[in-house]
């Protein structure tokens, strides 16, 4: 008589097929959620400089370094999400990924109103604190006053996103933020421009994007996937500590960029507004054009995480070399047409000579150093997902906390404004050539092993 067929788990897509297709698949679309994310705050910025009042583009920039900072705790808690709800995946195990991931919604949304909420009542001397006096520090504090409560609703947004990404849904994923750069692209131009709110205008246009992408996020989620079970307090108990162990030193790494963004900030600040304005608008060109840069940390977390959850770590050392490939493929091409556009987008800035230096020095070469701050990415998501998450944070902060701050201030001394831009690139150089090193003789030490592969349970 024979015994019935066992039925085997169901596993994530990537722990088969071709490993570059699946990180070019999913980094493309990352980059493209990932810069619609963005392309709300961009497109304010530029509908900003239509106004031709560079108080205004100053004011922004420096207002949006600032979320950029609280947005960044978000990412970190994303990619604790990810790599846990990735595990299970790989595992077959997709209830107990269903928990992971609320549980991790949850927490997300809580962190970021009690963040949000502290610096909302200190936005001022915050603001000051970043370089910013007079009319600059008048306009981005009501910037602040009007988008700092919503960045709830950007934690939700970026959460859903993940998670589907982690399922391997890379299009839905990419939806929940094409609608918010969407809605931008409408509601931008008519409240900055045609109704003449200025700067408010620009804050509550972003503030309805960021509804309209939780509301799209969720119903993707929940209705599409199934990925969210009902909030239960013996799942917090359950998973809280190890997904702390994952997201807390990945927000410490998070936040190491933001930082050296101030640092650099205050640097170009003494320069005047026409300088930070540029600087401003380097920092939108950044997140925007190398979207799939960014983008690469979550979309090799997930790659990773299926097939260190399948146990195979041959997969896990090939994913992070597809990965270094698409890095340097997407950094030529990005900085080739950066470099081309440069006059437009001075010209469409209105930036000033100073202003003009900062984003001309970035574009032609500063920005190629990108394939650099690419290697960094994909070392973090490799010892994130790996369990090791303590390495990414040593390496970001090694970059932002221990080179930016000499770098910054030794070359603004010698070259200017521009010499914050070539503080950042030489950082980028340095930091990124090194974790890249790291991080790929740890993935071929697990290759190499040749044997069970038993997932950590603690960090370092």
């Amino acid at each position: 008589m024979s015994t019935p067929a066992r039925s085997l788990p169901e596993q994530g897509k990537f722990v088969t097929g071709s490993l570059m297709r699946h990180v070019a698949t999913m980094a493309l679309s990352g980059a493209l959620g990932l810069s619609f994310t963005f392309l709300v705050d961009f497109l304010a910025l530029w509908w900003i400089s239509q106004l031709r009042d560079e108080a205004m583009i100053a004011a922004v920039g420096i207002a949006g370094t600032l979320q950029f900072a609280v947005m960044s705790i978000a990412i970190g808690m994303m990619i604790g999400t990810v790599a846990m709800v990735s595990r299970a995946i790989g595992m077959g195990e997709r209830p107990r990924a269903r928990r992971i991931a609320t549980v991790g919604l949850v927490l997300m949304v809580a962190v970021q109103a009690a963040v949000s909420l502290l610096i909302w009542t200190f936005r001022t001397p915050v603001l000051i604190a970043s370089g910013a006096e007079g009319e600059v520090l008048d306009l981005a504090a009501r910037f602040l006053a009007i988008t700092l409560p919503s960045m709830p609703f950007i934690a939700v947004g970026i959460a859903t996103s993940a998670i589907l990404r982690a399922v391997g849904d890379a299009w839905r994923s990419m939806a929940v933020t094409m609608v918010a750069g969407g809605a931008a692209v409408f509601l931008d131009p008519l409240l900055i421009y045609v109704l003449g709110w200025g700067v408010p205008g620009a804050a509550v246009s972003i503030v309805a994007a960021r509804g309209v992408m939780m509301v799209v996020g969720l119903w993707f989620t929940v209705r599409t996937h199934d990925m969210l079970a009902r909030p239960a307090a013996e799942d917090v108990q359950t998973f809280l500590k190890p997904y702390l162990g994952i997201a807390l030193p990945a927000i410490a790494t998070q936040l190491s960029t933001p930082f050296g963004n101030w640092i650099l900030t205050r640097e170009i600040a003494s320069f005047g507004e026409s300088a930070v304005a540029g600087w401003g608008v380097v920092m939108r060109l950044t997140i925007l054009a190398f979207g799939g840069i960014f983008a690469l940390s979550g979309a090799i977390g997930g790659i990773i995480g299926q097939n260190y959850g399948a146990r195979r770590p041959d997969r896990v050392a090939e994913a992070y070399f597809a990965a270094l490939k698409f890095c340097a493929a997407y950094t030529a091409v990005t900085w080739a047409l950066m470099a081309l556009m440069t006059g437009p987008i001075i010209s469409s800035f209105g930036l000033t000579e100073d202003g003009a230096a900062v984003v001309r020095t970035f574009t032609h070469y500063a920005a190629g150093t990108f394939v650099f701050t690419g290697a960094l990415f994909v070392a973090n998501a490799a010892f994130n997902n790996l369990g090791r998450p303590m390495r990414s944070t040593l390496a970001n902060w090694f970059r932002d906390g221990v080179l930016m701050f000499p770098l910054g201030a030794a070359m603004a001394t010698s070259f200017g404004a521009i010499g914050v831009i070539w503080a950042n690139a030489a950082a980028n150089v340095i930091a990124g050539a090194l974790a890249a090193w790291l991080g790929w003789r740890y993935v071929r030490g697990l290759a190499r092993a040749a044997g069970p592969l038993d997932v950590p349970r603690s960090a370092d």
